[in-house]
């Protein structure tokens, strides 16, 4: 019965856990989406217009130009390439759902975040329950993992293994495993997708799940590669996957 008991608060926990990312992330594209058009609408215009005239500019009008540039850029709008590029949304699902996951895992990139009041206020919630529950959520899935870690141990201890080289082995099968399931193996997919070299996507691997998250490296963003749908979600769940063989390792 206990065993029951504690299946069904974890599979209640996980489908809660997600739920709750797939509301947030809902959220966020219907907040955020039509004020990023209206920003994409603007960089255009202001692009168009110094194309026509930037012969004719003064020094202020350039100065003025740049400003305008970096901000939109800032806001997370690059008016580069043709006018179709502006169709395209950084609040999509698929994006939105990555925010709703960097959020909740204290990750922050930095390079997407609302910019609308009622997304910050929004965010400002959001984080504030979802923090503890991916916390809780992280040590449970930690604690499911380590029963396998017992099995393990047990395993080796009927085969006649000392208790201390047991603790040892166990330790370093699931470290290396990891190691190769989360660090080595995801760099591979990141060089292939992202173009990067593959110590880049070590780095980009290693950052993420450390939770420093400088923004230096995000996947998806580069303007000139194709991305297959729902890419960032399936590197948001990889994250937190990540995260909770971090939290097995804490545990053991």
């Amino acid at each position: 019965k206990a065993m029951c008991s504690g299946k069904l608060q974890t599979g209640l926990l996980v489908a809660g856990y997600f739920v709750y990312l797939l509301v947030g992330a809902a959220v966020f594209q219907a907040l955020e989406r039509t004020a990023e058009k209206q920003e994409k609408m603007a960089a255009a215009q202001m692009k168009e217009a110094f194309l026509q005239n930037f012969t004719q500019l003064s020094v202020a009008e350039m100065e003025q130009f740049m400003k305008d540039l970096i901000e939109a850029i800032q806001k997370g709008v690059y008016p580069v390439g043709n006018e179709s590029r502006f169709e395209e949304s950084n609040w999509d699902f698929s994006n939105s759902f990555f925010f709703a996951g960097t959020v909740v895992s204290t990750i922050g990139y930095g390079t997407l975040h609302p910019k609308t009041a009622g997304g910050q206020i929004f965010c400002v919630f959001f984080a504030l329950f979802g923090i503890p529950l991916n916390i809780v959520f992280l040590h449970h899935v930690g604690k499911m993992l380590s029963l396998l870690c017992k099995k393990l141990g047990k395993f080796l201890y009927e085969k006649g293994m000392r208790k201390k080289k047991i603790k040892f082995l166990t330790l370093l099968f699931f470290l290396a495993t990891g190691i190769l399931v989360f660090l080595c193996l995801p760099s591979v997919f990141f060089q292939i997708t992202e173009g990067w070299s593959y110590s880049e996507g070590i780095y980009f691997a290693f950052i993420t799940l450390s939770t420093i998250g400088f923004g230096d490296y995000v996947v998806g963003k580069q303007s000139d590669r194709k991305y297959f749908s729902y890419y960032r979600v399936l590197v948001a769940i990889w994250i937190l996957f990540g995260l909770a063989w971090i939290a097995l390792l804490f545990n053991l």
